[in-house]
């Protein structure tokens, strides 16, 4: 029913009605009136230290939950903040909403303080870009917005908030929130994939994107180890399915194995579910090129897509995964073409120490897939540092990572922030490296502000490493602007009423993370490494 209100409570109460349990973000004068909404809402406002923070936050919730995460942030320099997010939200299709509180109506155009083109800021890297010119129509503009962002390839929305649109009072009330459609495949379309599936002799399926719950992650597994498929991981969507099947294979992308670069130009047919053959998982469009190839993906534009296309089901993994569950497809791949597949990647997964003179990751992994819960939330940002995790942890929970796709710094401890929040009763461990760390590393204060626990491996090399690898193969001898000076980052944890403990040797580490479980407060394990370790020992296949 209508009643009078304003646009800025209005707001507020459609969030509600839509399920929107938390907005992440950084308070500004210019959405004050959301905030008073916000006031003994049920929505908790989670207050940030950063807006690059609170769009991560944001798109970790998208990542990990049902629903589009939601930050707010103020305009020009918070919105220049919070632009890292819905970047890195747009190239891993992940649904977020941001809000941006805009200067008045009456205001735009005279370079006011703090003004800027919201639609040439953000019109390249979101689904859509819609400013509040209506305050009648507020609850439709965020039903839209939630309704844009699941559908189709999911990804970033973002809502303009003029200060003045915000308090106009208004008679309206909320509206009953759309359904994004969940499309199945048609009979048309499994025949399709069946024929071709027929035809192989050494399928490979691919598998990535949003949308999967336990339910079908186990359902595709279960079908490809029936029938002798090697299921592959897109880049940093490793929890996609369990990596207790023995149909799963490993992963494609940055610090793949050699034996899974080969495996994808062997193979003749290549079903890609919920991604693309982008460049990160085909080597920069080198790889896979000449296969069959059948996307899954409800994406009718196939975004990022490259190369051979012979079929596209336009459908969302988890319907997907269960229909071809439902099949007994004839599919009779070369012999020992999954067992080969299964034993590589059991292989390239084996820890093999590292060596050096800091604490040997390799060694600490093994002990944390002793130490972790078996549904833990993994999240990392980008960096060496992220390679020990992808290639050594497991996975057997769906939404169970939380990681940049576009290789995003500073995602790591805001997105395990987002994850103790969202799921409570879940162990949440994020791997961070020095820099990527102290990009959003003051997020621990937020944790604490709002109950928020996780446990954080802060890897300590004194260098950007990725960027010092790189060097070292193009400058050899020449190191430059890779070199930082960091801080005592257990002493940091604990000055913010946290956890924190320094580790000097990997075998000292069980106990170091025990200690940091009991403590039941957010946790830094400060690891300093050897700067000279680059990446973990690679495997001979």
């Amino acid at each position: 029913m209508s009643t009078t209100t304003t646009a800025g409570h209005l707001i507020v109460a459609q969030l509600e009605r839509a399920g929107i349990q938390r907005v992440y973000g950084v308070p500004g004068e210019s959405f004050l009136d959301v905030l008073d909404g916000l006031h003994g809402s049920s929505i908790e406002t989670v207050v940030t230290r950063h807006e690059g923070g609170a769009g991560f936050m944001a798109l970790a919730e998208g990542r990990l939950t049902e629903l589009p995460g939601v930050a707010m942030v103020t305009r020009g320099p918070g919105a220049a903040n919070a632009f890292i997010a819905i970047h890195t939200a747009h190239q891993d299709a992940t649904p977020m909403i941001l809000f941006v509180g805009l200067i008045p109506v009456a205001d735009r155009g005279r370079e006011s303080f703090q003004e800027f083109d919201i639609n040439a800021w953000f019109g390249s890297t979101a689904k859509k870009v819609v400013t509040l010119d209506d305050a009648a129509s507020a609850a439709r503009v965020v039903d839209d917005a939630i309704f844009t962002a699941l559908s189709g390839r999911p990804g970033p929305v973002v809502i303009g908030l003029p200060e003045d649109v915000l308090v106009h009072a208004i008679e309206s009330g909320t509206v009953e929130p759309r359904t994004a459609a969940r499309t199945e495949p048609s009979a048309a379309d499994l025949a399709g994939l069946e024929a071709k599936l027929a035809g192989a002799r050494k399928p490979l399926i691919v598998v990535g994107g949003e949308g999967w719950d336990q339910e079908s992650s186990d359902a595709l597994a279960g079908w490809a180890s029936r029938h002798g498929v090697p299921v592959l991981a897109d880049f940093r969507a490793y929890d996609a399915v369990p990596h207790a099947s023995d149909s799963y294979a490993g992963y494609l992308g940055y610090a793949r194995s050699d034996a899974n670069a080969r495996r994808l130009d062997e193979a003749d047919l290549l079903v890609f579910v919920g991604c693309v053959r982008a460049d990160v998982l085909s080597d920069g469009y080198k790889r896979g090129l000449d296969a069959v190839t059948v996307v899954v993906n409800p994406d009718a534009d196939l975004l990022g897509h490259f190369g051979r296309l012979d079929q596209h089901i336009p459908a969302h993994v988890a319907p997907f995964a269960r229909a071809l569950a439902a099949t007994e497809s004839a599919v009779e791949p070369a012999a020992g073409w999954l067992a080969g597949a299964r034993a590589d990647y059991e292989k390239f997964s084996a820890a093999r120490p590292d060596g050096g003179t800091g604490v040997d990751l390799a060694v600490v992994m093994e002990i944390l897939k002793q130490e972790m819960d078996d549904d833990a939330v993994i999240t990392y940002g980008a960096g060496n540092h992220s390679l020990w995790p992808a290639r050594y942890l497991k996975h057997n929970t769906a939404n169970s990572l939380a990681a940049p796709r576009n290789g995003a710094m500073g995602m790591g401890i805001p997105a395990a922030v987002a994850a103790s929040l969202a799921y409570p009763g879940r162990q949440v461990i994020s791997v961070a490296g020095d820099g990527c760390f102290l990009m959003n590393g003051q997020e621990i204060a937020t944790a604490m502000g709002h109950g928020g626990k996780f446990i954080a491996l802060v890897v300590d090399n004194g260098i950007f490493a990725t960027i010092r690898e790189h060097q070292e193969g193009h400058y050899p001898g020449r190191p430059s602007g890779t070199h930082m000076t960091n801080p005592d980052f257990a002493a940091l944890a604990r000055s913010y009423g946290g956890y924190g403990e320094r580790v000097e040797k990997a075998e000292d580490f069980g106990a170091a993370f025990r200690r940091a479980v009991a403590s039941g407060l957010p946790a830094v394990l400060h690891l300093p490494q050897d700067p000279t370790t680059r990446s973990p020992k690679t495997a001979s296949n």
